[in-house]
């Protein structure tokens, strides 16, 4: 049985037989969609149309051809057969049988766009591991031992951890399947593996030296420590999140194909250096005895007229007490600066994460490390509950954003994964857990929340990082997909549908004007949208297919 996530996947929609009465367009899009299974007879015709290939930057600002038979008609965006970078045949058989029975012809092409675009847009580089070492010009750093992978956010080039985690967590569940496919994420775990260990207070990545492509520059004057290489790093900005979604891409490639092939010295090194952080990153700014200032690890400052984008105090940031066992965070998953720097999402999901580690380490023989992980992982679990969870006088229990353990607490939530609205989603707790939900209708609330931004067109969970009347259509598929209620969650698919008129899942959308956005594509968000529709029709197949699914 093929499973998503843990649940069931509806077969017949991946192996059905071709839809007899398609359409001319959707005729067209499967002949397009078959094309880019097979490889170019002429390798060097093949090279030549890539060389032709338009910048999917720009390609995506424009709406293409066929468009949708909804009411929206939105256009076709993926890129020709040739300018793709990867193809997976799990991945467009997917496609292939499951868009012909979507009612909603525009959340058709949506998923049709949404779907592949990682694979299509953001490998940069992967090697299998078969191929012969390449000389390359500039000096090495790493060990880039069998397969690896690049896998840029999108219009950046560079790899977050927290990104690429979550634009290939859609494809975990078809792992099994297709072995290009499973090669593709091997090499992204052992490529994480090694940004860990140069530089594992850091979020985003340059390229392996072996991939030949050339560093770019962020634009940015930081002074951070410890000390990085910018031919390694793109940005050193210290998130909790980021360690903690390099263990779950490795638990999710286990938990879906029952390989090992990823456990290898390199990512137990990276391992032993994410308990490393975690032990440095736990300590409070004071000595607990002494009540001397202790200095931490990690500082950041950058030259800069926004206070999100740097730390105060020299760089360290706010106080925080001793005694809570939980962990710092410099900076949220939006690249923003916390205010108090534990950060109750990010805690949460580097408990479940350490958790599932273990239980994956349990199962492979190493008991005593899983023991370790298991230990540190409920540990962290008590005191995001003791330390998290504070009283609201309108809202009653409910978690904050952001605490620092002296009884200061930031009452917020921000779109960016990990979120308070998706503590079910990461596996944290159970989504009628009665503090989730009093956390839920706060922060889904003006009241509750004061970066819920609504307009007359557009409403959702937003934050610092674009700016006051923006939205991102991310936290609507989290509301979605942390609902059971179909009048919800067919308002929130109807939201991102209706904002999303180029054909791909935007960052962010402003309130009254749909035509004013960040990115004309989001690889991250427009997985998350394909992760979405998967996740209903597991759910509620009603909702995607009628009544009579």
């Amino acid at each position: 049985m093929v499973f998503i996530f843990g649940a069931p996947l509806l077969v017949a929609l991946i192996i059905g037989a071709p839809n007899a009465g398609a359409t001319s367009d959707q005729a067209r899009l499967g002949s397009v969609e078959k094309d880019s299974l097979y490889g170019h007879s002429d390798p060097a015709a093949l090279k030549k149309l890539q060389a032709a290939c338009p910048d999917y930057k720009q390609y995506s600002t424009v709406p293409h051809l066929p468009l949708s038979e909804g009411p929206l008609a939105l256009p076709y965006q993926r890129p020709a057969p040739p300018c793709r970078k990867f193809v997976s045949e799990a991945v467009e058989e997917v496609i292939s049988n499951f868009t012909k029975s979507m009612v909603d012809k525009d959340l058709e092409m949506l998923f049709r766009n949404s779907f592949p675009n990682v694979l299509d847009t953001t490998i940069r580089w992967h090697v299998d591991g078969t191929q012969k070492k390449a000389h390359h010009a500039r000096p090495s750093w790493g060990v880039w031992n069998g397969p690896h992978t690049f896998v840029v956010t999108g219009d950046i080039n560079a790899m977050w951890l927290r990104d690429s985690q979550g634009q290939l967590r859609q494809y975990q569940f078809l792992a099994k399947k297709d072995e290009r496919l499973a090669n593709l994420i091997l090499g992204a775990i052992a490529t994480q593996a090694e940004y860990v260990i140069q530089a594992p207070y850091c979020n985003a990545f340059q390229p392996p030296p072996p991939s030949g492509l050339a560093p770019s520059a962020n634009g940015q004057q930081d002074v951070v420590n410890p000390v990085f290489d910018p031919d390694q790093v793109f940005e050193c900005k210290w998130e909790l999140d980021s360690l903690a979604n390099f263990l779950s891409l490795g638990t999710q490639f286990f938990n879906n194909t029952q390989s090992t092939k990823f456990l290898t010295p390199r990512w137990y090194t990276a391992l032993d250096t994410v308990l490393k952080v975690l032990t440095e990153q736990s300590q409070p700014t004071f000595d607990p005895k002494s009540g001397r200032f202790e200095q931490n690890e990690y500082t950041f400052q950058r030259q800069t007229d926004a206070g999100t984008e740097t730390l105060n105090l020299k760089g360290v940031g706010n106080p925080l007490s001793a005694g809570t066992g939980l962990i710092r965070s410099a900076f949220r998953p939006s690249d923003d600066s916390t205010i108090l720097q534990y950060l109750i999402p990010s805690n949460a999901l580097m408990a479940v994460e350490l958790k599932r580690t273990a239980e994956m380490l349990n199962t492979v023989g190493k008991t005593s490390l899983a023991k370790t992980l298991r230990k540190r992982g409920e540990a962290l679990e008590k005191a995001v509950w003791e330390h998290g969870v504070f009283k609201h006088k309108k809202w009653g229990d409910v978690f904050a954003y952001e605490v620092d353990g002296y009884g200061s607490a930031i009452f917020l939530d921000d779109a960016n994964l990990p979120s308070l609205l998706s503590l079910p989603w990461i596996g944290f707790l159970d989504s009628s857990d009665q503090v989730y939900q009093n956390t839920r209708k706060m922060v889904l609330s003006k009241e509750g929340n004061p970066y819920f931004l609504q307009g007359r067109k557009f409403k959702g969970i937003g934050g610092p990082h674009v700016g006051l009347e923006s939205p991102w259509p991310m936290s609507l598929l989290i509301q979605a997909a942390t609902s059971d209620s179909d009048e919800e969650i067919m308002e929130a698919l109807h939201l991102v549908r209706n904002a999303s008129q180029l054909g791909l899942i935007h960052e962010s959308v402003h309130v009254d004007r749909l035509s004013e956005y960040t990115r004309s594509w989001f690889a991250w968000a427009c997985s998350l949208f394909a992760e979405t529709i998967l996740d209903l029709a597991n759910r509620k197949p009603h909702l995607l297919f009628g009544t009579e699914a």
